[in-house]
């Protein structure tokens, strides 16, 4: 899984906690390329000359190769963008925090959902902003109906899936991880989002529910 880039725990950053960490920039990230792409971070040396080898074609010098690799390098082009944009990240990070504590304040008094807890020693940036109600499908409908965009991360569970069905799990075998799949859904909270447009979706939000 990849990690989320700018998030701490207890004062330790996302990839610097585990002996290796990845970090993914596809597109929708909060640092995100102009295509596919990602890093793995460690400070073991050892991890680090494997990977190295591996993300090219597992060759360890010119032509000899020691491992099974293959071609995972990030071309210049995608690199070039991210360096412009990591100078541009811990504001956009901060951005989505003041965004969620918003939403917080405004969705405070709805007991009809949960909005996403952050631990005491966590500091989040907020990929999403994921709620929690027992009516998101109506909920959402309502929302797009207002032209207020919304996702869900992610609507069927690991063992629902059919690449894992050898494996003999069925429905209601993890009924936790089912409910939360059932009731998750995902509110706009990018950096470039105003106070009026948290307002209109709080405001609808509470619409929905009165």
């Amino acid at each position: 899984m990849a990690l989320d880039i700018g998030a701490t725990y207890k004062g330790r950053k996302a990839g610097s906690i585990s002996a290796v960490g990845c970090l993914s920039f596809y597109p929708t990230k909060n640092l995100g390329g102009v295509g596919d792409g990602g890093m793995v971070v460690t400070q073991d040396a050892e991890p680090a000359d494997k990977i190295r080898a591996l993300h090219n074609h597992g060759e360890t010098s010119r032509y000899h190769h020691k491992y099974i690799g293959g071609n995972f390098r990030l071309d210049t082009l995608q690199a070039a963008a991210l360096i412009v944009k990591l100078r541009l990240l811990d504001g956009w990070s901060a951005k989505r925090r003041a965004n969620a504590v918003r939403y917080d304040e405004l969705l405070a008094d709805c007991s009809d959902l949960v909005t996403p807890p952050i631990g005491e020693h966590n500091v989040s940036i907020f990929n999403q902003y994921v709620i929690r109600a027992a009516r998101r499908d109506p909920l959402q409908e309502f929302l797009t109906d207002r032209q207020i965009g919304t996702g869900i991360y992610y609507p069927l569970c690991l063992h629902q899936q059919e690449c894992f069905e050898s494996l003999g799990y069925k429905t209601g075998d993890f009924p936790v991880a089912e409910k939360a799949a059932s009731e998750v859904l995902a509110l706009p909270i990018f950096p470039e989002l105003s106070d009026e447009q948290i307002e209109f979706v709080a405001e609808k939000i509470g619409e929905f529910f009165s």
